[in-house]
């Protein structure tokens, strides 16, 4: 009986095989490069907005406290996004005529509020509460970055659950003084001497303190699935 396929088919076979073997561990880490990429994950992308805002000139050079625009941030789980006339209480007596802040005018004077796209968009599954964290001394710069050196908005981290996760496990590199979470300029010197080792204070040696001061829950109690998935 003749043979049937030609016998290169064997080796075709076997290298059939692995390759395709190779081919999905490719894939797959493909797929892992892409999630942890600003493609993925959007961080260090500015979004277009309807209106250029620019967290730099407004906090970094006019110093407008972060509360003054995000009212809820410290009761509720929201930040929350100014009404127009947060924006006109300055902008009727200043620039009241420039091109750029045009739809802030037409918004005010519509009453209709503008559609600003948002910047850190977390998964319906994922809760996460402003308020808590204000209280617990984390400050704006631990997810927001110096947003006060930011000309046009854009998200800082991952967002992944690993991002979550290492800080929920190691809270003192993130604690600060109540009275600095929206100070962008402070540093752990700026409390002083630690009177134990009479040297300025650290991040480490200060967030240690804060976690026993602020009453941290220890991390197996806050890593816990139903903190954040409810």
């Amino acid at each position: 009986m003749p043979q049937v396929f030609h016998p290169s088919t064997n080796t075709f076979s076997r290298v059939s095989i692995f390759g395709s073997l190779f081919l999905f561990a490719f894939l797959m880490w493909v797929c892992l490069v892409y999630t942890r990429s600003s493609y993925g994950t959007d961080a260090g992308v500015a979004l277009v907005q309807p209106v250029p805002f620019s967290h730099e000139h407004h906090v970094g050079v006019l110093g407008i406290d972060c509360r003054y625009c995000h009212t809820s941030v410290e009761h509720s789980s929201f930040a929350g996004i100014p009404p127009t006339k947060t924006c006109m209480n300055c902008h009727s007596q200043m620039w009241v005529g420039s091109d750029m802040l045009a739809p802030v005018r037409e918004s005010y004077r519509n009453d209709q509020s503008l559609r600003w796209r948002r910047v850190y968009n977390l998964p319906g599954f994922v809760y996460f509460d402003h308020s808590i964290h204000v209280h617990k001394g984390v400050g704006c710069a631990s997810c927001h970055g110096h947003i006060d050196e930011m000309p046009l908005t854009y998200q800082v981290p991952s967002l992944l659950m690993e991002w979550c996760l290492d800080c929920h496990r190691h809270p003192e590199d993130h604690l600060r003084p109540k009275a600095q979470v929206f100070n962008m300029k402070w540093q752990p010197s700026d409390e002083g001497v630690n009177p134990d080792t009479k040297q300025p204070y650290d991040q480490q040696t200060l967030g240690r303190k804060l976690v026993k001061d602020y009453q941290i829950k220890d991390a197996t109690e806050i890593t816990s699935c139903s903190v954040c998935h409810r």
